[in-house]
């Protein structure tokens, strides 16, 4: 895991430079040819879409990208395709891409987000997920910030995120937590606020405070398995 996240740094660091010297070296088309090339690269997309071929796919929207470097929808294609892909550093550096135009981006940010959560980069995931919450209001962007916040041992922030979230979550809003490989328990969204409060508490030796952020998370919700689990650690 190491080693993937120092190369998506690496990349980071050099890819933009690369980029702008590409561009610098394409010749120029007349906009006829350039219109007629474009039709003929978005009808192949589709197709290959449509046959499953994403390798393909791919191929057409790089050459889409590098002759309209101003359309980003073309850049986006590529980010949500990499990332349906489960290709997680290349669907990260892409969507990283968009956000150096378009840092309001909502489809990149989330890629942004939850790719680099997948490498392991939770430092650079974070900024992502808490931009998403403060443009969309989206009460899980919240819980994914106060969780990494939880996992990088930001204990204050992650704290407050939980308080917030505690207050803005909807009496019926719901969160998916793993409960096996192939099963996921639906549990309230504040419910899993009070239990991020628990393990925090928990993490920092507040034992008692833990267990009762832990027994309000099973009242809310008493088929939680997780937070009954937390609640063990508090004997």
């Amino acid at each position: 895991m190491k080693s993937v996240i120092t190369l998506l740094v690496l990349v980071m660091t050099l890819h933009m430079s690369y980029g702008q010297e590409t561009n610098d070296s394409i010749p120029k088309l007349d906009s006829k040819t350039k219109r007629i090339l474009n039709i003929e690269d978005q009808a192949a997309y589709q197709l290959a879409m449509r046959y499953n071929d994403p390798g393909m796919a791919k191929t057409k929207l790089y050459n889409l990208i590098i002759r309209n470097p101003e359309n980003l929808r073309f850049q986006e294609a590529l980010g949500s395709l990499y990332f349906e892909m489960g290709e997680s550093t290349s669907a990260a550096l892409v969507a990283l891409d968009i956000l150096e135009v378009n840092d309001k981006s909502i489809g990149a940010l989330e890629i942004a987000a939850y790719s680099l959560e997948q490498v392991g980069a939770l430092d650079r995931a974070l900024p992502h997920f808490e931009s998403l919450y403060l443009l969309t209001g989206d009460n899980f962007s919240l819980y994914k910030s106060g969780f990494l916040q939880y996992s990088l041992k930001r204990y204050e922030e992650a704290m407050n995120s939980a308080n917030l979230l505690v207050r803005e979550a909807k009496a019926d809003e719901k969160i998916g937590f793993p409960k096996t490989q192939t099963e996921t328990q639906e549990v309230l969204m504040k419910a899993a606020a009070l239990n991020l409060k628990g393990m925090i508490y928990l993490e920092q030796g507040s034992k008692e405070d833990a267990k009762v952020a832990f027994e309000e998370a099973i009242q809310l919700d008493p088929s939680f398995d997780m937070a009954k689990e937390n609640l063990q650690k508090t004997q």
